[in-house]
């Protein structure tokens, strides 16, 4: 089978300042809601950038992974908590390419590898390759590579890692080759050792670190990756040895750092965290900072952005009305619960994972409960999030706080967190609460496309945030704890603090001094806007990165 979607193809003439053939490798795209091959921030990040990619005409691809039941469908037991479900996608949309190519995984010499093509006219997007082992001529358990993103299991994970990154680098040869392969994260690290085994340069490799958490950063024995056929041949011992570190672990991040031109940090701050994280290792290039960013035209409510731009409050509040409605009947369908638009609502909604403590608003309930309590300052709080499906800190925390608010009218937490929720919830907030314990939150974008959309971040000063937040002025920014002194100082600290800003400033200043509410939304959309759009985010990447 043969179309123009098997060479390398996009619906217009590159921009000449975009014209290196550019291939952009990530385990997750957040395109849209009905593609779901995402988890959260990684793929909303790849899929912002891909599609500013189609509006700045640059001449990029996407390199991913067609997901068989993506990552989970979020459901909810008899009695409301978590429930996991795997449900089979199919999708009318994508076009086969007509390219298969073959890899060596374990013991099996040609696991196929076939190509579905992403057109750009469907979601507008540049093109995005995705990748299946779910195809005729494959035993089972190949078949079965491309079942779950992120599988559990430690030898599918690694036979994930090579069909995206040697089955998408040969995918990129048969349409022609690239100038510059990117990795977005180290998932797809096994394309740089088949790439330098096939005579291409470092000085076309680049490579993205997301985060600083010990999970982000994959270690695995350099002797299994050899066994399972990750490096595109079989090493000799004294090969390995250059590779691992740490006693025969391979860190992937380490490694795509040695065989990278250059590599960046998702946030200014983050590039000082990363840089001293792995300068240590030799051989590693520096990390540049290119702040991660969100696409204005998908995340932003357009009536929003028109009121904005003509300074017009009155249209503003309206609007804001408007889309609060349209997230408490959602809030309505899902809980039973009738949320007022009239009043403050804070939404705390991301990855659920411990380090962003989701319950740190519980941290004192005497004082919580006194505040969403308040005659004076009514406040309705919402929780969403998806947590890891094997993370079961993560899921007892989900299940507490859908415990505690389950009677609670003014308390709701949503399932389903994907990205249409998550547009709902940033068009619908007054206020983005963002609690990660600092130095930990490599960049943290739901902050963005909530000011965008007039919600004003709460938070604590990390990530993204130190480079756009003006406490008073565009957000609420909470004093920095000692990253250093013990989790739990660490919680009471920022508890203390967050259960005052709320009391002595959020609250007086929505009821009492709207005109000064209004200009903080106003000023917070100003700070984010271009600085944190993905047209900056992309075209960064091409100037700065590729240079």
């Amino acid at each position: 089978m043969s179309s123009k979607y098997s060479t390398w193809y996009h619906p217009y003439k590159p921009d000449t300042k975009y014209k290196k053939r550019a291939a952009y490798f990530s385990m997750e795209f957040g395109i849209h809601q009905a593609l779901k091959i995402y988890s959260g921030g990684l793929g909303y990040l790849a899929g912002s950038h891909m599609i500013s990619a189609m509006e700045l005409k640059q001449n990029m691809i996407g390199i991913g992974m067609l997901w068989k039941y993506g990552y989970y469908d979020q459901g909810r037991n008899t009695d409301q908590t978590l429930q996991t479900s795997f449900i089979e996608k199919h999708y009318n949309f994508l076009e086969d390419s007509g390219i298969e190519v073959e890899v060596k995984i374990h013991d099996n010499p040609s696991v196929k590898v076939r190509a579905y093509v992403l057109k750009p006219e469907v979601f507008g997007s540049v093109p995005i390759y995705l990748l299946t082992t779910d195809v005729p001529g494959n035993d089972h358990l190949s078949k079965t590579i491309t079942d779950h993103l992120y599988d559990n299991n430690t030898l599918t994970r690694i036979s994930q890692n090579i069909v995206l990154g040697i089955g998408g680098a040969k995918v990129v040869q048969e349409l022609g080759g690239a100038d510059i392969y990117h990795l977005n994260e180290g998932h797809a690290l096994p394309a740089f050792y088949y790439l330098r085994n096939i005579g291409i340069t470092k000085s076309q490799m680049f490579f993205t670190t997301h985060t600083p958490e010990k999970a982000g950063n994959m270690e695995r024995n350099g002797h299994l990756l050899n066994s399972c056929g990750f490096f595109g041949k079989t090493l000799t011992d004294e090969e390995l040895q250059k590779e691992v570190v740490n006693d025969d672990m391979l860190n992937y991040t380490v490694a795509a750092l040695r065989m990278a031109k250059r590599a960046n940090a998702v946030s200014r701050l983050h590039a000082v965290v990363a840089n001293n994280m792995w300068n240590s290792f030799k051989g590693t290039s520096k990390i540049i900072p290119i702040t991660n960013s969100q696409n204005q035209h998908f995340w932003q409510d357009s009536i929003l952005a028109k009121a904005w731009k003509g300074l017009n409050a009155k249209a503003f509040k309206k609007r804001k009305l408007e889309l609060k409605t349209q997230l408490f009947d959602v809030v309505l369908d899902q809980t039973g619960k009738l949320f007022d638009p009239n009043i403050l609502t804070i939404v705390w909604a991301r990855r659920f994972a411990q380090y962003k403590r989701a319950d740190l608003l519980l941290y004192d309930l005497e004082r919580f409960e006194k505040l969403v309590s308040s005659v004076n300052y009514p406040v309705q709080v919402i929780w969403a999030g998806k947590p890891y499906p094997t993370d079961y800190y993560s899921i007892d925390m989900f299940n507490h706080l859908v415990n505690y608010t389950k009677f609670k009218p003014n308390m709701a937490v949503l399932i389903g967190y994907e990205m249409e929720l998550s547009r709902k919830l940033k068009k619908g907030s007054d206020v983005w609460l963002n609690t990660p314990r600092i130095t930990r939150e490599a960049s943290g974008t739901s902050g963005m496309t909530a000011a965008m959309n007039g919600s004003l971040n709460l938070t604590i000063n990390d990530g993204w945030v130190p480079e756009f937040a003006v406490d008073g002025v565009n957000s609420f920014v909470l004093p920095e704890a000692d990253y250093r002194s013990p989790a739990w100082e660490q919680d009471k600290f920022d508890s203390d603090n967050l259960y005052n800003t709320l009391e002595k400033r959020v609250l007086p200043t929505f009821y009492e001094d709207p005109k000064k509410w209004q200009e903080m939304v106003f000023k917070g959309i100003d700070g984010v806007v271009p600085a944190f759009t993905s047209r900056r985010m992309a075209d960064e990447y091409y100037n700065v990165l590729y240079k």
